[in-house]
């Protein structure tokens, strides 16, 4: 009488298959989602229901940010990072891109007249190279589109571009790229 030996292998399946097909479907589903959730991930801008508006009207871009890519600043003969987007446009006015409270209007060698508007949550954005007589003060409310000034060539650090506006976007402390939530490409 022969007794027959059974794998180990075959014996656990049998006894345990089920509950390894369905882990591995388990996991399968859960790593799906946790990849489809990263990819579809959004940009969070902390300001619910946020509707930009355009800091100049029918702008066009002198230099774009690039936060990778050394940019040269023919005013300093240097490369640098460019963590704002430059504007130009035939109207000088400016114009605050969301609702906001002004934090600070100032005024620095390198970057000239300087608003900087806190739209909560994190956000906050910053306008320099404006001219002297700026439209708002510190802890004045304003609104998305209200003009807070008027680009100009204050700003030392870049007076080969001409008259512009330095335009930088923040959220929680970090530079953003403002063509991720203007249509600046457009222009």
């Amino acid at each position: 009488m022969e007794i027959k030996k059974e794998n180990k292998v075959v014996d656990f399946l049998k006894r345990y298959g089920v509950y390894v097909v369905v882990g591995v479907v388990v996991f399968a589903v859960a790593l799906t989602f946790t990849l489809l959730a990263t990819l579809n991930s959004s940009v969070q801008t902390g300001v619910d229901n946020a509707n930009f508006v355009m800091p100049m009207t029918d702008a066009s871009i002198v230099k774009d940010y690039s936060d990778t890519n050394l940019q040269y600043n023919e005013t300093l003969n240097q490369w640098e990072a460019h963590m704002s987007v430059d504007l130009t446009s035939e109207s000088s006015d400016v114009f605050a891109v969301l609702g906001g409270t002004v934090t600070s209007v100032d005024y620095q060698y390198l970057d000239g007249y300087i608003v900087t508007i806190d739209h909560g949550n994190g956000f906050v954005s910053i306008y320099s190279s404006l001219a002297e007589n700026v439209d708002v003060e510190e802890n004045d409310r304003v609104s998305a589109g209200q003009k807070i000034g008027s680009a100009s060539e204050s700003a030392s650090g870049e007076l080969e571009q001409g008259a512009h506006l330095h335009f930088t976007l923040m959220l929680n402390d970090e530079y953003v790229d403002p063509n991720d939530y203007l249509n600046l490409q457009l222009k």
